[in-house]
């Protein structure tokens, strides 16, 4: 799962943040509130479909104009990124105490919850 551009990030946090499928149009005006500048619908259909492309996007394209929805949630994506990131690293362990050490206390404990519950570290 690539990471994202800036512009494929915009769409997909809009996608993420909805309740139901968007069409484009729907996507094309959230962007804009956020941003505060004008964008081309087509420059919105371009970017869906590349994320489609990349399996983060699905469409419905039984009614018109097409619906879009998020194949997966923003936290399963981004946890998919953090995957990669240890898939590529050379020093898994490195890398792992590095992001431990800069979690809060609040954070390492529902680590240490998360991993008794799935039995990591239980003899």
């Amino acid at each position: 799962m690539a990471n994202l551009g800036d512009l494929e990030r915009g769409v997909m946090d809009v996608l993420w943040d909805a309740d139901d499928a968007l069409t484009a149009y729907d996507i094309k005006d959230a962007i804009e509130a956020q941003r505060g500048r004008d964008m081309a619908a087509t420059t919105v259909l371009t970017v869906l479909s590349r994320l489609e492309k990349k399996g983060l996007v699905a469409a419905d394209k039984s009614v018109r104009p097409h619906r879009y929805h998020a194949i997966a949630s923003r936290a399963e994506h981004q946890a998919e990124l953090m995957h990669e990131v240890l898939g590529d690293a050379g020093d898994r362990t490195a890398v792992l105490a590095r992001f431990v050490g800069g979690v809060s206390e609040e954070e390492a404990a529902y680590l240490r919850q998360i991993l008794d519950r799935a039995g990591v570290g239980s003899d």
